[in-house]
């Protein structure tokens, strides 16, 4: 049985290593392991969650080099396949800190990870895993919305099944199919996350507490509301927390919010309260926005706590009363 499962998208990030340049005039890359819910199970697995990934590559070098990526990582790769006459993805970005960095994603008229169909699905893995993680994307294109559906059907509702919104504007025909996706397979997952931009395509709301109630609203039983420079804000029946965020010297911010989830998925099945969570989550993501890379980038559980403590609000003394 697996701590974490995640199914979705897995691609080669193809990073500038000249920061602050054009990609038109970078001449040195580096290649790292890419794709939202795959940097998820690395985080996972860096925190020593026995982690899994659900997907598809090409049958090319890329794809050869996912495989090894994924179990030096220590991530289970039994679910990895190729897909016949479609090359792995790659991802190229421009990275201008503090926060402007423009992507640029190889994978259309459709990609492998879109390729996944219902019948091959290990509903057992998918079934016991502790956490099974999916992302908006997966819903973008058949089968791989027929194969997500049936992998709701087979968790039933089952803790902790959690639906990062993962909202890509260039994978949809608009934002409202991206919608009506969500509003099929939020009743079906008792977590769900996104920043600003995706829960107003979820919702119709940006703002943050009203938004959080109407994913409540619509089946889950946590709702997380990342803000950007302005932390993050989770709310379930009982509860509303807001944290803010982690300050650092931003490097690349893509891979924030991947580190961000691999943490998540640690304080859930911690059973940590919902504030220490969200502090070591925002701390995560604070570590690996400070670096170049994504998945080879992921904390260990001793360094995010200790950025997380740093981070912490000293208490009020008698004097500041």
């Amino acid at each position: 049985m697996l701590d974490v499962l995640t199914i979705g998208r897995v691609g080669v990030d193809i990073y500038p290593l000249q920061i602050a340049t054009p990609l038109a005039e970078v001449e040195t890359f580096g290649k790292f392991l890419g794709g939202s819910p795959t940097n998820v199970a690395v985080a996972a697995a860096r925190y020593g969650l026995r982690a899994g990934v659900v997907t598809r590559t090409g049958a090319d070098a890329f794809g050869e080099y996912v495989h090894r990526a994924l179990r030096d990582f220590g991530v289970d790769d039994s679910q990895v396949r190729p897909v016949a006459g479609l090359p792995t993805p790659v991802t190229f970005c421009e990275i201008f800190p503090p926060d402007h960095f423009p992507i640029w994603f190889y994978r259309t008229p459709t990609a492998p990870d879109l390729q996944i169909h219902p019948d091959e699905l290990d509903l057992d893995a998918i079934t016991t895993a502790r956490i099974f993680w999916l992302t908006g994307t997966g819903l973008c294109q058949r089968p791989s919305r027929d194969a997500h559906a049936a992998a709701l059907a087979a968790r039933a509702g089952r803790a902790h099944t959690v639906l990062d919104l993962d909202y890509r504007p260039m994978f949809w025909p608009d934002p409202a199919a991206a919608t009506a996706a969500y509003a099929d397979a939020l009743p079906h997952v008792t977590v769900a996350v996104g920043n600003l931009d995706e829960v107003a395509v979820a919702v119709g709301s940006r703002d943050p507490e009203h938004a959080a109630r109407l994913l409540l609203d619509r089946g889950p039983r946590l709702a997380v509301v990342k803000l950007g420079p302005d932390g993050v804000l989770a709310a379930t029946a009982e509860q509303t927390v807001r944290v803010p965020p982690v300050p650092v010297e931003v490097v690349n911010g893509l891979g924030a919010g991947d580190a961000f989830g691999g943490a998540l998925c640690l304080g859930l099945l911690r059973g940590w309260p919902l504030e220490r969570t969200l502090r070591f989550a925002n701390a995560a993501g604070a570590i690996v926005a400070s670096r170049l890379a994504c998945s080879s980038a992921m904390p260990d559980e001793a360094e995010t706590e200790a950025l997380a403590a740093r981070a912490q609000p000293a208490p009020a003394t008698e004097g500041d009363r």
